[in-house]
């Protein structure tokens, strides 16, 4: 399985070098590609150098930024910042064009541990959608505050018994796709633009038969840079999802098989 990992990031310069060091570092079979809306601290110029170093040393050493001379670091520039919802997109329709089996969601903040990529990407051997959880066993949560975690908690109850969603962490960033997942969803038709894409991804992967896994993580909150979380975006997640259970939200359709999905 060739998987690419793909990190949204707006004025994340403090930050993306490690992230792409340490997934390229624990994970053989990944690229990453980090998809840039147009930050002014420097990200993506940050990111275009190591794709420049990464390459002029790949070829025939174990430098970690390319692989046979290939860089295995990747860059998508985008002009102004859209929202995390369009940022995913616009990086699932490179992967999916360039052939990659396996499609990962990841922050750029340090709060996803790399080393859970091997695991999410081993579960997609039985799933098709396989989700960092903070909130199965195993998981958890590290310098959160009781009333943050609290109304984490909150919110993924509600999504559970609104839309009849047997996961545990619908709101969880951290997820790798199989490709068969992407194709056969709509993906233009997909409405959120804040962190309620996540939430609207794994229900219409829910929706649409395919299975669903979690698998523990321990989130970290970030050490550096600015949350984008608002109250906007927790509003959006909340009437949409009041929206979708009653308006047939909760019917699942039989799981498809696999042979039936292109490849």
């Amino acid at each position: 399985m060739n998987a690419l990992v793909i990190v949204p990031t707006f004025n994340e310069a403090a930050t993306i070098g490690g992230v792409v060091a340490d997934v390229l570092a624990v994970e053989p079979r990944a690229e990453v590609l980090v998809v840039d809306d147009g930050s002014p601290d420097g990200t993506a110029e940050l990111v275009a150098d190591l794709i420049a170093r990464g390459t002029r040393r790949g070829a025939g050493t174990a430098d970690l930024l390319a692989r046979a001379g290939q860089p295995r670091l990747h860059l998508l520039r985008r002009d102004a910042k859209a929202g995390l919802g369009a940022a995913y997109r616009a990086g699932f329709a490179w992967g999916l064009t360039r052939g990659f089996d396996a499609l990962v969601e990841m922050d750029a903040d340090r709060s996803h541990p790399p080393d859970r990529l091997p695991a999410l990407l081993d579960a997609l051997d039985d799933a098709d959608l396989a989700i960092g959880s903070r909130y199965v066993p195993g998981g958890g949560t590290r310098n959160w505050s009781r009333l943050r975690e609290a109304v984490s908690r909150g919110g993924n109850a509600y999504v559970r018994l609104a839309l009849g969603m047997p996961v545990r962490d619908a709101t969880a960033g951290y997820r790798a796709y199989r490709r068969q997942v992407l194709q056969a969803l709509a993906l233009d038709r997909i409405q959120s633009g804040g962190y309620c894409f996540q939430i609207e991804m794994a229900h219409r992967t829910w929706q649409a038969g395919f299975r669903v896994v979690e698998i523990p993580i321990v989130f970290t909150e970030r050490a550096a840079g600015v949350s984008k979380m608002n109250r906007r975006i927790v509003a959006e997640a909340l009437w949409r999802v009041t929206l979708w259970g009653l308006t047939g939200g909760r019917r699942r359709a039989r799981a498809p098989h696999r042979d039936s999905v292109s490849a």
